[in-house]
């Protein structure tokens, strides 16, 4: 195969990347607290020698998370928690700690808040937060004070990774982070509502329309070399 057609290969590979990252954002257009992602495309350039032309390859493996807010719909519930502005909360996973915007909570057997898959929310100084059984009234300020029955328990902390640390998803909605976090400087937090998906449906089905016909015009390039070669190696032959 000439270099043509390695050059289109590796643009067909970085669209099937970038048709995942979409699919993957319809799929969670109604996920509490996710974010969209993307697929960064990049160039590489070699020289093929003093005597030839150098050859561009398409390379598509970084992925760009987009923090925009996404809506915050209103549910009534005690222990939903939904951010307003910047920052993450910050919970215990087997793996080690996580950042993540969903706010979806609910006490445990152990009554501390956890999230749907059992990760424990910490509070601003790395500790569980729990809520006593008894209590009747749970309220939350929002600069993250939690009380019960008009009583302070905890203080809910809001994080962002400190300059320099990368961001990098992990199951769906949750984040490590290569590096220190830090508290954000003046955070809200708003009790009853929960932040919703910030992918926009309509721009994600015109980008995988995109993407699928360029896609299409890729491999009918490729279709056309390969009859083109085929058609040569058969005139050669006789």
């Amino acid at each position: 195969m000439q270099s043509s057609g390695y050059i289109t290969l590796t643009r067909q590979a970085g669209l099937g990347r970038e048709m995942d990252a979409v699919a993957n954002n319809i799929a969670n257009i109604s996920t509490t607290g996710f974010r969209r992602e993307s697929v960064i495309f990049s160039e590489y350039v070699a020289a093929l020698g003093p005597e030839a032309s150098s050859v561009s390859m398409a390379a598509a493996r970084g992925r760009q998370t987009h923090l925009m807010q996404g809506e915050l719909t209103g549910t009534g519930g005690a222990f939903d928690f939904a951010i307003e502005g910047e920052g993450f909360f910050r919970i215990e996973t087997p793996q080690g700690d996580r950042l993540t915007r969903a706010g979806s909570f609910s006490p445990n057997e152990a009554g501390e808040l956890a999230t749907t898959r059992g990760h424990r929310l910490l509070d601003i100084g790395g500790a569980p937060v729990f809520v006593p059984p008894q209590a009747r009234d749970i309220s939350l300020a929002p600069d993250g004070t939690l009380a019960a029955d008009g009583q302070p328990i905890a203080l809910l902390g809001l994080f962002e990774p400190a300059d320099g640390a990368g961001m990098q998803r992990e199951g769906g909605t949750m984040f490590r982070v290569d590096g220190d976090i830090v508290p954000v400087a003046e955070p809200t937090i708003k009790q009853g509502f929960l932040e919703g998906s910030n992918v926009d449906p309509v721009a994600e089905i015109a980008r995988m329309i995109e993407v699928q016909r360029a896609y299409e015009l890729g491999q009918s390039f490729l279709d056309r070399e390969d009859e083109r070669i085929r058609s040569a190696i058969d005139t050669l032959g006789r």
